[in-house]
């Protein structure tokens, strides 16, 4: 018979294993301390909304710490509503009761205006990472508590009794172990509090303990009541020489007035209403920028932001800002940094942030956020899904509606942040669903487009022309290449349902330059033969493409090197395709030849510009075969030699007289030597030579010159 019973946890056991292994990072404790202190200020303000508690007038609402290097000691204290002994047995010494858990309960239909942090009641327990022993010194805001004093050296054992506390709050003193010797050091504890508490909804002021007083002199009628006033004395008036007609006289600047020294006024390291808890209509565009400068350090200004601002059906407040970066200098690196009602849980957590937002800097605020004890993981992973897709469909919303009604905005942006969303469309569908009418493509001109304007193109273009009047209208012009085009198009064939039709579904080619200086000769092309196309220079953009031409069947993207377009060869008779067939056997032999690769294509073709003699093309698929390799590190240095020249094609012009003089001395001394001429300018104007392809053309080059000078 199977034997059943309970677990046992042994509490000495279990104790050091909180201490030391409950959170990641050392330094948490700050937070986890002054999170606590300000839920005792929020559930005190809480009682005196509600009638059963009232908070004295002047009472400052704060929490202070104290660094002690001397005593090598850390004070955490507020002014929140205490504990008297009974509370302090039930929170302190039972772990993980969450005493915030308990007063959310206990008030939950009194009122809601105000945010509880903790919710599990191990906070208080990840002081002992740091510190040997732990006091607590506390009064409680009940009528006719008594103060308590508890202690710990982080053992199991505790010692509780009356203390001599008179202010209502909490003060939790950390005697530090020698590890953690650097969180009593002013400096070092003042970046902690900046990293964790920057946006705390309570004032948070950091003292050293025995610093000199620091005082400033201000003019006696700023002096408050809460100023502490040293002296107060009369600064006397200010005089100037000053040239008067031809005379030098003393000229009053400024008037004697009354002033005081006063110890210097305490600033919080905090901001406790962040711009992003704002209304975004409340928002000016400085303190965007502010914001932006002071949370990030980062002094370049950001092309835009997005603030997000939501209520239903969970909450969430945050900003996130496009910066601008330099592509070639710079990683494409941001930060997202994530809270829970103010308090700070971590930078970039991929559950919550979109993968693709994290190339972004700004800020999200969701206190509906399902955190584990250490608040630095999440849990429900639905929830947070619907979290991570409002983000992303904020984000797309707003680009969106940036390219229909800030059109000339969203241009001047582009090609910043075209990074960024191209990345986010291979990230996720959703995104990529949205965004793709507001993709911009830049074309040869330089003007931007819409994917669905490229795909008009090759239909019709419009140009200006005049009528018999001499005034300027539109005239539509029928691209010659557009039968050309539709006839290379690929066709996709779908087996009809029923009848075993095949219907045919003819895609639209976009032609794309991946490098303009060097695919210039083909530029020019397409330029005189009033074709477009657009300009992808980015690493993201192959792979952007691959995406695009998998989700839209009716689209192909061809590099504008991958073939040459009927528009730009001269209609053939019969006669001239006949012996453009026997010359263009000629030419393949000579150039098989002079190269030594016979497995070159060499094609005729009589291009409409006289002065281009030799053109190269490379098929897309192996073009595209070759990117992939490299950009996975496979090639190395490998240039199109290793695919055995598949794929790629010589163009010759027959009506260049480069390629006739060719013809006609195909057996002369110095036609092999022009054949290899000829064959690498065409490798030129479509990508770098090879190290020993070049010291070859150069030296060729010497050879011709020499020719032609005659010597």
């Amino acid at each position: 018979m199977a034997k059943k019973g309970s677990l046992t946890i042994n509490s000495e056991n279990i104790f050091p294993i909180i201490k030391k292994w409950m959170y990641s990072d050392h330094d948490i404790f700050a937070r986890e301390l002054v999170s606590n202190g300000c839920d005792a200020i929020t559930k005190l303000r809480k009682l005196d909304v509600i009638g059963q508690y009232s908070i004295p007038d002047g009472k400052d609402m704060e929490i202070r710490i104290t660094v002690d290097p001397e005593n090598k000691k850390v004070m955490f204290s507020d002014t929140g509503l205490g504990m008297d002994a009974d509370e302090v047995e039930e929170y302190i010494t039972q772990i993980a009761f969450s005493g915030a858990t308990a007063f959310l309960e206990k008030y939950k239909d009194k009122t809601n205006d105000d945010q509880i942090i903790g919710h599990f009641g191990l906070g208080f327990y990840s002081s002992f990472m740091v510190a040997d022993e732990v006091h607590i010194d506390t009064l409680s805001y009940k009528e006719g508590a008594k103060a308590v004093h508890w202690e710990c050296d982080g053992g199991t054992e505790y010692s509780m009794e009356d203390g001599d506390r008179t202010e209502v709050g909490t003060t939790i003193t950390l005697f530090l172990n020698e590890d953690s010797l650097e969180f009593c050091n002013e400096y070092r504890m003042r970046e902690v509090l900046k990293k964790y508490c920057s946006f705390m909804p309570t004032p948070i002021f950091l003292v050293k303990s025995g610093a000199e007083t620091q005082y400033d002199n201000i003019p006696a009628d700023q002096v408050t009541d809460k100023d502490t006033v040293i002296e107060k004395y009369t600064e006397e008036a200010k005089y100037e020489e000053q040239e008067k007609d031809g005379k030098k006289e003393k000229v009053e600047i400024s008037p004697a007035r009354e002033m005081a020294k006063i110890v210097r006024r305490e600033v919080p390291i905090n901001d406790t209403h962040p711009l992003w808890a704002k209304h975004p209509s409340d928002c000016t565009k400085e303190e965007y920028l502010d914001f932006y400068r002071k949370v990030f350090m980062d002094y370049k200004e950001p092309l835009f932001w997005i603030h997000l601002n939501m209520d239903y059906p969970f909450n969430l407040k945050g900003i996130l800002y496009f910066p601008k970066i330099n592509m070639e200098y710079e990683s494409i690196e941001g930060v997202i940094k994530l809270y829970n009602n103010q308090v700070f849980i971590a930078d970039n957590i991929k559950e919550v942030i979109p993968e693709f937002l994290m190339l972004l800097k700004g800020v999200i605020d969701c206190p509906d956020l399902p955190l584990n004890v250490s608040r630095s993981a999440l849990q429900n992973d639905g929830f947070v899904n619907k979290i991570s897709d409002y983000i992303s469909k904020k984000v797309a919303d707003k680009l969106a509606g940036m390219c229909k009604t800030e059109k000339e905005d969203y241009e001047k942006y582009w090609d910043d942040i075209s990074p960024f969303i191209k990345y986010g469309c291979l990230k996720d569908d959703k995104f990529c669903e949205k965004m793709t009418d507001y993709i911009l493509f830049k074309d040869i001109d330089g003007k931007y487009m819409t994917l669905p304007e490229c795909l008009e193109l090759p239909e019709k273009k419009k140009e200006e022309a005049t009528d018999e009047n001499g005034e300027t209208v539109e005239a539509e012009v029928v691209d010659e290449g557009a039968a050309a085009e539709a006839e290379a198009a690929d066709t996709v064939k779908d087996e009809a349902a029923e009848d075993g039709e095949e219907k045919d579904k003819v895609r639209k080619t976009v032609y794309y330059v991946t490098d303009v200086q060097q695919q210039s000769q083909y530029i020019n092309m397409f330029r005189e033969e009033g074709l477009d196309a657009v300009v992808l220079t980015h690493n993201i953009d192959q792979p952007f493409i691959n995406q695009l031409e998998s989700k839209m069947e009716d689209v192909r993207f061809m590099r504008i090197d991958a073939d040459i377009t009927d528009s730009s060869k001269e209609e053939a008779s019969e006669d001239d395709k006949k012996k453009t067939e026997k010359d263009e056997k000629t030419l393949t032999k000579l150039f098989h030849k002079a190269l030594s690769n016979d497995k070159l294509t060499v094609k005729l073709e009589a291009l409409k510009n006289e002065s281009i003699s030799s053109v190269l093309t490379v098929s897309e698929q192996t073009r595209r075969m070759q990117d992939m390799m490299k950009m996975y590190s496979m090639g190395g240095g490998m240039d199109m030699g290793m695919f055995g020249s598949e794929g790629e094609t010589l163009v010759l012009n027959s009506r260049n007289e480069l390629v006739k003089y060719l013809l006609e001395a195909k057996k002369g001394a110095d036609a092999e030597m022009f054949a290899c001429q000829l064959y690498d300018l065409a490798v030129l104007s479509n990508r770098p030579l090879s190290a020993d392809a070049m010291t070859k053309f150069v030296s060729r080059s010497n050879e011709i010159m020499l020719k032609l000078s005659g010597k």
